[in-house]
C-alpha cells in the first residue's frame, strides 16, 4: 500500500494499520475497497487535525460524539462530496471505529447513532422495445430441451408483458391462465396485497406453449412453472438463462429479469399510460415509487434530442 503522511498520533496510526492489515488479511475485503477506507479514514484523521486544534490519537476519538460525525460529514459534502461517497466514507469510520471498540480502546456508539446520508435512488435500466421482444422470443431461447425454452419465454413474457415481479411470477399456480379467454391475471405481490393485472393474448400463447410440452402433470393445486426435475422453479436459473441471452443478443449486464418489468412501466408511459394507473399495475403502495419512471423517460427523450438535433 502507498506511504502517506498521517495526521495522527503514533497510538491511532499504529492501531490503523492494525485495522488495515486485518480488513486485507481476515476480512479479505478487495484491494480496492482497503484503498478506499484507508484513504477515508485520512481524510477524517485528518478533518479531526483542524477540528480538534492538533493530530488525533486514541484517546481523542475514545468518545467520539454524533456531532463531531456531522461536523465531518459537512466539511466533506462543502468539498464536494456526494451522498454514496459520504456514507461509504462513514462506513469505514465506523468499521475503524468498531475494530478499536473489540479492543476496549474507543466507545463507537456515537458512530452507530448517526444515520448515514440518504442515498439518491438511480434510475432503472429498461431495455428497449426491440431488445425486449427479442429476449421474450421463444426463438431467442439458449435452452436446450424446448420445454425448457417455453417455460423461459413465458416467465421471461409475463415478467415484461404484465409487469410481475420474478417471484410473482414463478409463484403462480397451474389453475390459471389455462384458458384461452383469460385476460386478467390476479396476482399477490409484496406484503401479500393482490392486484389485477392484464394478460397479453402472447403471454398466453406463451404459456400454452409451455403447458403443451411440459413433461411434468401440473396439477391446479401446485405451481406452474417447473424446474428440469419437476420442482418449484428457482429465480436462479431464470436469472442465469438471462445472463447467457445477454451474451448472445449483446445486451449490457443490466438486462435481468427485473429490468422486464421497467421495461413495462417505462414503455407504457412512453406510450402515454396514465401513471397511476402504471402504479396500480406494478402493485407499489406509493406513486412517488413509480414517478422514478418519469426520470427514465425524460431521459431518454434527452438522448434522442441530443441525438436528432442538427444542433445539438
Amino acid at each position: 500500500m502507498q506511504e502517506f503522511l498521517i495526521a495522527a498520533r503514533p497510538d491511532l496510526q499504529a492501531a490503523r494499520e492494525n485495522w488495515l492489515r486485518m480488513l486485507a488479511r481476515e476480512r479479505r475485503l478487495s484491494p480496492l475497497t482497503v484503498e478506499a477506507y484507508e484513504r477515508d479514514t485520512r481524510q477524517f484523521l485528518q478533518f479531526l487535525t483542524g477540528h480538534d486544534g492538533g493530530a488525533p490519537g486514541i484517546a481523542d476519538i475514545a468518545n467520539l460524539r454524533p456531532a463531531d460525525l456531522r461536523a465531518y460529514l459537512a466539511a466533506r459534502r462543502k468539498d464536494g462530496a456526494g451522498a454514496r461517497t459520504l456514507g461509504r466514507g462513514l462506513a469505514g469510520v465506523r468499521s475503524l471505529l468498531r475494530f478499536l471498540e473489540r479492543k476496549g480502546l474507543v466507545n463507537a456508539a456515537g458512530a452507530a447513532a448517526l444515520r448515514a446520508p440518504k442515498q439518491p435512488k438511480s434510475l432503472p435500466k429498461p431495455l428497449t422495445a426491440p431488445d425486449a421482444r427479442r429476449v421474450v422470443s421463444a426463438e431467442e431461447q439458449l435452452a436446450e430441451e424446448p420445454w425448457v425454452a417455453a417455460r423461459d419465454a413465458a416467465v421471461l413474457t409475463l415478467l415484461y408483458g404484465s409487469g410481475l415481479r420474478i417471484s410473482e411470477a414463478l409463484g403462480l399456480s397451474a389453475s390459471v391462465l389455462a384458458s384461452p379467454g383469460e385476460s386478467v391475471l390476479r396476482v399477490t405481490g409484496k406484503g401479500g396485497k393482490t392486484r389485477l393485472t392484464p394478460v397479453l393474448p402472447v403471454a398466453l400463447q406463451a404459456v400454452a406453449e409451455y403447458r403443451r410440452l411440459c413433461p411434468y402433470h401440473l396439477d391446479p393445486k401446485g405451481l406452474l412453472f417447473r424446474g428440469a426435475r419437476g420442482g418449484p422453479l428457482n429465480p436462479a436459473i431464470v436469472q442465469r438463462a438471462m445472463r447467457k441471452m445477454r451474451g448472445a443478443l449483446n445486451l449490457p449486464d443490466t438486462a435481468t429479469p427485473h429490468a422486464l418489468r421497467h421495461s413495462f412501466a417505462t414503455h407504457l408511459l412512453g406510450r402515454g399510460g396514465d401513471l397511476r394507473v402504471i402504479q396500480e399495475l406494478l402493485g407499489h403502495a406509493s406513486l412517488s415509487t413509480t414517478q422514478v419512471y418519469t426520470g427514465v423517460d425524460t431521459a431518454r427523450l434527452l438522448e434522442i434530442y441530443d441525438a436528432a438535433h442538427p444542433r445539438a
